[in-house]
């Protein structure tokens, strides 16, 4: 009876309590931050994002922002209605399932790469 209990737990927490991984911290641009000298997309390459994992975008809050936005807004460069826009230096965002956009206000560095397109997958279970 025991030995059963046990089986039927063990198949509970295989079944329902799955755990995520714990998401990841990546800084935005590593050591150079969000800066106009790199191409943000290319940063994006060989790096899986997955929900849930946080992104920081450290940059000169006199120079640079920030803004999350839509498709639409990042293959244009502009701001989409709804569209929202920090000015810290210092921003943390989590991601969510799905697309997401990130770019630069100033449609000059925008369009010079400061933007970038990540589509973050399920969180690996780990058990």
């Amino acid at each position: 009876m025991r030995r059963r209990a046990i089986i039927m737990v063990v198949l509970m927490v295989l079944q329902f309590g799955a755990i995520h991984s714990k998401p990841t911290t990546y800084m935005v641009g590593d050591e150079d931050g969000w800066d106009s000298g790199l191409d943000m997309e290319g940063w994006t390459k060989g790096k899986n994002f997955h929900a849930g994992d946080f992104l920081v975008f450290k940059y000169e809050s006199q120079l640079s922002d920030v803004a999350v936005v839509n498709q639409t807004g990042h293959d244009s460069c502009t701001l989409n209605e709804g569209a929202k826009v920090f000015h810290s230096g210092n921003d943390k965002f989590q991601l969510a399932f799905g697309a997401n956009y990130f770019i630069d206000t100033v449609a000059d560095l925008c369009a010079a790469g400061m933007k970038m397109a990540i589509n973050a997958t399920a969180p690996p279970l780990s058990v």
